[in-house]
Order: structure tokens, then C-alpha cells, then sequence
């Protein structure tokens, strides 16, 4: 073949890419689609993919698999979405710390979510609720302040994993403070909720799912770690006015794909999610559980997630956080 023929060659593949990636995305799905969770079920990640994947399943005409890979910090989840093949049947559900925290404290990933993961959308904020046994002597958040102060590095928080939002969270409250505390990683929310009602660690910044454990008597919330108070409980204050100012631990939960998948693909995920964002039904489960539905086009997914990359990067090198 000469050059001429080869550059032709490689012109018509180019004008011919975006006709095929159309045709694949009128085609899609033609099967069932996975959702990878990349924490362990019953957090947060783990909820708003059930309660998007039952109506997401109407709407697509398939199958929709939810599939739990919790381990280091998010990674091995994200890493398996992010080798997947870029056909739109693999998806990932993921808080968006995948993105903006954990190139900062995994030095050598085997991946680069930045880069090998492409946003798709965004299902929720998350505010993180500061929590503590109801039994506890600790009455409110100038009580907990004193309390550390007190008790300098006795006092211990949980956190559903090294580097995980929560575990930012308790970093910026002893940062912000002057206090210390014990970091006490978890493999998930759920466990981590499981060792504070058990007595085995002091507070924990939970994603929402302590909320029954609130409303049961079992334990007692001090503030929500966020700029804007949380609907389901508007009488907590925040953080932030309780003279933690631009104390702001929110995450944004959401959908991911593997980079390459088909620009439709995404572009009809997105457009599908949001129109499921907006149905009261699902409106109302995501508000029970302590979140905030967020609906976001692909490129404001990407953008919330560079913002807070670089805030939160700060935060981690002044703390020196390091995986485990």
C-alpha cells in the first residue's frame, strides 16, 4: 500500500469513527449492564446505585447488575472499570473521591482515574453527618471540642477507609480545631457505623445511613459537615456555623465509565439518569438517606471533580495522608 493510500486509509477510518460510535449507541444495550460499587454495601455508593439501577433498568430495557468490588479505598473497583471494555456494559458508581483524593495519596495506581475514567452522571451530594453514641458524654460540638482537647490523641474516629471523604472530614475538623485524634479505617460505611455503635471508636462523619440510628435514640448527631444545612435534618447546624468557617467535607456521588466508551452511550446515560433524578419517588429515597439528589451534565461532573481535586489535594499534603 503507499503512503497515499494509507493516509486515505486512515482518513475514512477518522471520518467513519463517529458514524460507527452512532450506530453501537442506537444498538445499545443490547444486554445487561453492570454496575460496579466500589465499596462495600450498605454505604452510600452502594444505596444510590440501587436506587438509581431499579429505574435506570426501565428505562434502558436491561438488566442492571449491581455488582459490589470494595477494597483499597475505591480502587479496585475503579480499576476494574477502568480496564473494562469501553462498550457501555460496565459502569462504575462511585464517590467522587476516586477522582479527587486518591491520586493524592497512591502514589503508584495501576490506573489513572482522571484519565481512564470518563464521568457520565452525577446522582447525589452526600453531606456527612458528625455522629456519636447517644450514651456518649459528649452533648454537642463545643462539647466533642473540648473533649479532644482534653484528650489529645485518645479519642478515635471511624471513617470507611484511608483517605476516604469521612476520613478528610475528621482531618479538617482536628486541623481546624488544634485537637488530634485516632483515624480508625474501615472497608465501608456500614462497618464503620457498625464499630461506633458498638463502642469501639468515638465519632465518625457518616454518609447518611446513621441517620435511623439518630432517629431511634442510638445515637446523637452534633452538626453536618457542609456549607448548606441538610433538608432531613434543617435544625443541625453546619460546621460552618458553629465557627468552622468554609468547612466543606460534601462529596458528589456518581456514575463513571471506562474512557473511550461511545460519546452517545454516555451522552443518553446522562440524559436517562438525570430524567430518573427528577421522578419524586426517587427524589424522596435519596432525601431519606441523607443525600441530596445533584443532577449534572457530563462536563460539570468533571469539573465539580477537578475543583475538588485540588482542594482536597491541599488538605492531604498539609496532613501528610498516605494510603495504607
Amino acid at each position: 500500500m503507499t503512503s497515499m493510500c494509507r493516509r486515505m486509509a486512515i482518513a475514512l477510518a477518522f471520518a467513519t469513527a463517529p458514524l460507527a460510535q452512532a450506530q453501537q449507541a442506537q444498538n445499545w444495550p443490547a444486554k445487561p449492564v453492570t454496575v460496579v460499587v466500589n465499596f462495600a454495601a450498605g454505604g452510600a455508593a452502594d444505596q444510590l446505585a440501587r436506587i438509581v439501577g431499579a429505574p435506570l433498568q426501565d428505562a434502558l430495557g436491561q438488566p442492571v447488575v449491581i455488582d459490589n468490588k470494595g477494597g483499597a479505598g475505591g480502587n479496585l473497583g475503579g480499576e476494574f472499570v477502568a480496564k473494562a471494555k469501553p462498550d457501555g456494559y460496565t459502569l462504575l458508581m462511585s464517590s467522587g473521591g476516586m477522582v479527587s483524593i486518591n491520586p493524592h495519596i497512591y502514589p503508584k495506581l495501576p490506573f489513572d482515574p482522571g484519565k481512564d475514567l470518563a464521568p457520565v452522571a452525577a446522582v447525589a451530594r452526600v453531606p456527612f453527618y458528625l455522629v456519636v453514641r447517644a450514651d456518649s458524654p459528649v452533648k454537642d460540638f463545643k462539647g466533642l471540642v473540648a473533649d479532644l482537647k482534653a484528650h489529645p490523641g485518645k479519642r478515635s474516629f471511624a471513617s470507611p477507609g484511608n483517605g476516604s471523604s469521612p476520613h478528610l472530614a475528621g482531618e479538617m475538623l482536628t486541623s481546624q480545631t488544634g485537637t488530634s485524634a485516632i483515624h480508625v479505617p474501615y472497608r465501608g460505611a456500614a462497618p464503620a457505623l457498625t464499630d461506633l455503635i458498638g463502642g469501639q471508636v468515638d465519632f465518625l462523619f457518616d454518609p447518611g445511613i446513621s441517620l435511623q440510628y439518630v432517629k431511634s435514640g442510638k445515637l446523637r448527631m452534633l452538626a453536618v459537615a457542609s456549607l448548606r444545612r441538610a433538608p432531613l435534618v434543617p435544625d443541625v447546624p453546619t460546621l460552618d456555623e458553629l465557627g468552622l468557617k468554609g468547612f466543606d467535607a460534601d462529596a458528589v456521588f456518581g456514575f463513571y465509565a471506562p474512557a473511550g466508551t461511545p460519546r452517545p452511550v454516555g451522552e443518553r446515560l446522562n440524559a436517562e439518569i438525570n430524567r430518573i433524578l427528577a421522578q419524586p419517588a426517587v427524589k424522596e429515597r435519596i432525601v431519606a438517606i441523607g443525600n441530596v439528589p445533584l443532577p449534572m451534565t457530563p462536563a460539570e461532573f468533571g469539573h465539580k471533580g477537578g475543583e475538588d481535586f485540588r482542594r482536597l489535594g491541599a488538605l492531604i499534603r498539609e496532613r501528610g495522608i498516605k494510603a495504607d
